[in-house]
């Protein structure tokens, strides 16, 4: 069965995220550090023991850098989805053949994550040496929409290769 994994950590769309699992009918895991409130988005009808359809449930790890890309990596399984802005993380769910997509919308693709990830790189570099890189546009309501309609297609691909 696919499950919806949702890196919570600084994501703007877990309700969306939500409410297309909701209506796809998979499991969902909250995964966010200890800092986080992680029930915010999670309605108090949700179903919050497994069973077959919707449910969800938290996982919540300490405060450590990754330690929500770490615990999401350990329950993975290929035809899980995984919402997250990591691309670190992405490149991880795709090398174990799950999906990812951002929170944006942005389906990761493993033909170009590693181009990705070595911008992201070189970035960081140019970061590190007190330069300057730009940083993202402003997150809109067409972003919010293009990421529910691209996350229920990752879903239903996703359940299509079981």
């Amino acid at each position: 069965m696919t499950t919806l994994f949702i890196d919570a950590d600084a994501c703007p769309v877990t309700k969306e995220a939500l409410a297309v699992a909701r209506s796809e009918g998979v499991p969902c895991v909250i995964a966010g550090n200890s800092t986080q409130n992680l029930e915010r988005s999670i309605r108090s009808t949700d179903a919050r023991t497994p069973h077959d359809g919707f449910w969800v449930r938290t996982l919540q790890v300490g405060v450590g850098s990754d330690s929500a890309d770490f615990a999401i990596v350990e329950e993975l399984h290929p035809t899980d989805v995984v919402v997250t802005q990591d691309i670190g993380l992405a490149s991880i769910v795709l090398g174990r053949g799950a999906r990812a997509i951002g929170v944006r919308g942005h389906v990761y693709n493993p033909l170009t994550i590693d181009s990705m990830m070595f911008i992201r790189h070189e970035e960081k570099k140019v970061r590190r040496a007190g330069g300057r890189t730009g940083g993202s546009a402003a997150f809109v309501d067409e972003d919010r929409e293009r990421f529910s309609r691209n996350l229920h297609q990752l879903i239903r691909d996703a359940r299509a290769t079981r």
